[in-house]
This record gives structure tokens, C-alpha cells and sequence, in this order.
């Protein structure tokens, strides 16, 4: 980040920075504590992640006021532009990912019993936790304009696809064998699904952090994204 010759610029311009940072944070915590709620069956603990939804939306809100305040008065050009607007779009795949917390968070209001078998148990952590280490290595990128480990990011996101693939199809296999499990392994899947899609929001987020250092679109599996 370059420094300006206004110094209200350079503190606005941190302040994004930082804010983003803090989103990344908060979202972080929200997913982990959703799925330790659903794997225990904790019903309070699920209640406070789906509560605190309210804070990263109201996160992401002072994101998007001093990004649009900064646009309009300072009207920046080249990388200080890219990195208003890339902080924007990360804020809405931060809140997203939240969003992601809070809908585990719900399911395991439905639940209402510990997750077994330990086969179950076990993928639906490993799978949370490459998801969670991918949005930790994006935020790492951004805080350092670290191209290097962004790109990496990216590459990795076949590996959370490939853990929600075996997955799916053991929670299908539950299904078939007893259909008494076919409930809560509905409820399991759609956690499943949400869990991988934060690792895609990760991603989305490491793509942006190579556009807003280089000014150039980092090839993606959906195809080119820019801003």
C-alpha cells in the first residue's frame, strides 16, 4: 500500500484494510464455533453464532460506507482503486462466508443430537478445517500483498472439493443402509455443502488479492473473474 502525500488518504485506506481484517476474523470464528455446535450438539452455542451474524453484517456496512465515502472524495485511480474496490468484494464473500456459519448454526437446531458415527465426525472436521485454513492463508495474502501464497490458495481448493466429494457419498451410504438416518444426513449434507462453498469464497478472495497486486485476473477454475 503507497503512501500519499494526504495523510487522511493513507488512514482511510488502513481503515479498509483493517476492517476487512476484522470481518476475515469474525467470520473465521463464527464457521469454527458453528461446527463445534453441530458436532456436540450444542444448542446455546448455535443460538450465539446465528446471533452474532448481526455484527459482521454491521462489519461489512462501515467496509462499504468509507469505501464509497473515499471513492467519492478522493476518486482514486490504478492499484489505490483495485484495492477499494477488491476490499468490497471481499467484504461480501467475508459476509457470505458468515453467512455459511450461521446456516450450520441452524441446522444444528434441527439435529438436536451429537454427530455419530466417528467416520462422520471425522470428515466433517477435516473438511472444516482445509476450508478454514484456506480463508486463514487468503487473509495471510492479504494482509501481505502476498501473490505467491494467493496463488497457492487457489490451487489448493480442489483438495476441500475432493474431502466434500467422499464425504457426500458416506452420508449417502448412511441414507441407503437405514433410512431412519436419512433426516439427519439431509440436515449433514446441506452443512457439508456449506462448509465447501466457504472454501470457494476463500478462493474468490485469493483471486481478488492477485487482481488488486497486479492489476491482472488469476485464472480460476470457474472460469476468469475480475473485478
Amino acid at each position: 500500500m503507497a503512501d500519499h502525500t494526504v495523510t487522511a488518504f493513507d488512514d482511510d485506506l488502513k481503515f479498509i484494510a483493517a476492517k476487512v481484517l476484522e470481518m476475515g476474523g469474525h467470520a473465521e470464528d463464527m464457521v469454527a464455533r458453528a461446527v463445534s455446535a453441530l458436532l456436540k450438539a450444542d444448542i446455546a452455542l448455535a443460538q450465539s453464532v446465528i446471533a452474532e451474524d448481526l455484527v459482521l453484517d454491521g462489519l461489512q456496512y462501515e467496509l462499504d460506507d468509507r469505501a464509497i465515502l473515499v471513492i467519492a472524495k478522493r476518486q482514486p485511480m490504478a492499484s489505490d482503486l483495485r484495492d477499494i474496490i477488491g476490499a468490497m468484494r471481499m467484504g461480501n464473500d467475508l459476509e457470505r462466508i458468515g453467512d455459511m456459519g450461521k446456516n450450520i448454526a441452524k441446522r444444528t437446531r434441527e439435529i438436536k443430537e451429537p454427530i455419530h458415527p466417528r467416520k462422520l465426525v471425522g470428515g466433517l472436521q477435516h473438511l472444516t478445517d482445509l476450508a478454514l485454513e484456506q480463508l486463514k492463508e487468503t487473509l495471510d495474502a492479504y494482509a501481505n500483498r502476498d501473490v505467491a501464497k494467493a496463488e497457492k490458495v487457489c490451487r489448493n481448493d480442489d483438495a476441500i472439493d475432493q474431502i466434500y466429494t467422499s464425504l457426500f457419498r458416506e452420508l449417502l451410504t448412511y441414507m441407503m443402509e437405514d433410512p431412519r438416518n436419512i433426516t439427519v444426513c439431509t440436515h449433514l449434507l446441506f452443512c457439508a455443502k456449506n462448509i465447501e462453498r466457504i472454501g470457494d469464497h476463500a478462493t474468490n478472495i485469493a483471486e481478488t488479492v492477485v487482481f488488486m497486486v497486479t492489476g491482472k485476473a488469476a485464472p480460476s477454475k470457474h472460469g476468469t473473474r475480475s473485478l
